[in-house]
């Protein structure tokens, strides 16, 4: 070995102790910062350099959670650390309302996703606040009045029975066998949301590209931020651009036909036909565009409402289901109620008056998503230190996630029971424990399409009670919550489905979109 060579293997291996030390003491430095940042609070006094406690979340994010809950029940919240990042756990309601009212740039901002912004982009409608947010939301809301609301109804009717047919005649053709409905449901969801949303404006290939792409994002959801070619992340953020493009189309052809003076028939028509009042209102003014109306805009924001729709839905129907099978006497009052006001056989869709009249299938409703809220936590991240409590600030930095899950089991008398006559006339804990129920968050980001959301929920209840039979293929553990990313029962929802009403309804006009 020459002389050169020689000195630089024996330089490296000089160097070699100080490596192990200058990594030792980074190490070191990262366990005191977390300590710093932990002080006192309830959580884990020791976590593995730079993952924290990710192989655990990643692996089970259920017993993950679960773990963080039993932490917090001294003081109310507890502490971690993920992957280079230090968290905050909320289990305390007023906690929890302290961080969603304090959307601001001083204090915590909305992120949805650990890593929303790299996945949603920096204009998404969540991470908007103050006065920004306040006018988009004003200029929103024309899309969830009650006459808007009643012809998504009609549709959302269509498309439920569609994939009911679809649902009984695979269970036909598979002799009976049980089979899992979240992938089912996820797609009525997927096509029902396609068509409130922007009706006809997305053709049968468009309709298919989008679905993968959905498809993609979906799976980039579940995964780590690393943003290389090829990875699931990538190909999810790329799908994002794709469909919010899709979506600015479908807005630029009803800006078009709602400038013909056409009935709105979609929820991008409630919202351009406002849209176009204000560009003609702004046009007399000598503004040339005001803000929020560009077709590239509108279509991010059609995404983010694609977003909350598609998968909180999936995961409240599916939980419907196995909660009134696991509940018969629930059941029968359901199909008693809505016997009563609607029939199959009647041809005609549950009109929005016979919807409002459906008030046990309404409580029946707001249950499910009390006893299974969808989105179990609400990620924020604190833009300053934040005093939390007295005795408390959270950092700088940190991920903090006020937890609409825990805040169901608070306050409501039996938390524990599924109990729908808790919202009756009578006893009226949505009002009493009102600040208790957070499935569609709370202050200023409070979810604007929850009358939509709770009347998709209320009419497939009604259909699927009154055209199915069915049972759930009961194994042990199959009703146990898994995140994926909402919550959903361990085993996808088995079911033996049988067909229970004489015939299905025949809809004048509608024949084709339900065969």
């Amino acid at each position: 070995m020459n002389a050169p060579l020689l000195l630089s293997s024996f330089s490296f291996n000089q160097l070699i102790p100080y490596l192990i030390c200058f990594i030792l003491f980074l190490l070191l430095i990262e366990q005191i910062s977390y300590l710093n940042k932990k002080r006192s609070i309830p959580g884990p006094s020791l976590v593995l350099p730079f993952i924290g406690n990710a192989i655990s979340l990643v692996r089970d994010p259920t017993k993950f959670w679960e773990v963080q809950s039993t932490l917090s029940k001294s003081a109310g919240f507890s502490a971690n650390y993920i992957i280079g990042l230090f968290i905050v756990f909320i289990r305390d309601t007023e906690l929890s309302h302290k961080v969603f009212s304090n959307v601001k740039p001083n204090a915590f901002h909305l992120v949805g996703h650990p890593f929303g912004k790299k996945l949603f982009g920096e204009h998404n409608l969540i991470y908007m606040m103050g006065q920004e947010h306040k006018n988009l939301r004003r200029r929103i809301a024309p899309n969830f009045t009650p006459k808007a609301l009643s012809t998504y109804t009609e549709l959302q009717q269509i498309i439920i029975l569609k994939h009911l047919k679809s649902w009984l005649h695979k269970s036909h053709a598979q002799a009976h066998e049980s089979f899992p409905i979240r992938v089912l449901t996820r797609d009525m969801n997927l096509e029902t949301s396609q068509t409130v949303f922007v009706g006809p404006y997305l053709g049968l290939k468009a309709r298919e590209r989008f679905e993968h792409d959905y498809f993609l994002f979906n799976v980039g959801l579940m995964k780590l931020p690393f943003d290389f070619p090829g990875t699931a992340f990538r190909n999810a953020r790329l799908a994002v651009d794709r469909l919010a493009g899709t979506l600015g189309g479908c807005t630029a052809a009803s800006k078009e036909k709602m400038e013909k003076g056409e009935e709105p028939s979609c929820l991008i028509d409630f919202w351009m036909q406002d849209t176009l009042r204000e560009i003609e209102e702004s046009k007399l003014n000598g503004v040339t565009v005001p803000p929020f109306s560009t077709n590239a805009e509108i279509g991010g924001y059609l995404f983010d409402f694609l977003f909350a729709a598609q998968d909180a839905s999936t995961s409240s129907l599916l939980w419907a289901v196995t909660l009134l099978d696991s509940h018969p006497e629930v059941l029968a009052r359901v199909r008693e109620e809505v016997a009563g006001i609607w029939s199959p056989e009647s041809n005609t869709l549950i009109t929005s008056e016979q919807l409002r009249e459906m008030k046990y299938t309404q409580a029946v409703a707001r249950e499910v998503i009390r006893y299974r809220p969808p989105a179990t936590l609400v990620p924020h991240v604190a833009a300053e230190p934040f005093p939390l409590t007295e005795s408390y600030t959270i950092p700088k930095g940190a991920i903090v996630f006020p937890s609409a899950f825990e805040s169901s089991f608070q306050g409501f008398t039996e938390p524990d029971r599924f109990d729908p006559d808790r919202f009756s006339e009578e006893r009226q804990e949505d009002q009493i424990f009102k600040r208790n129920f957070l499935a569609f968050g709370a202050g200023p980001h409070q979810c604007v399409g929850q009358r939509y959301a709770l009347n998709h929920l209320v009419l497939f209840i009604a259909m699927f009670t009154s055209l199915i039979d069915f049972k759930r293929d009961r194994t042990d553990g199959c009703d146990e919550i898994v995140y994926v990313p909402t919550i959903c029962p361990k085993d996808d929802c088995r079911v033996f489905l049988s067909k229970r009403c004489t015939r299905y309804p025949s809809l004048p006009g509608v024949e084709e979109l339900v065969k």
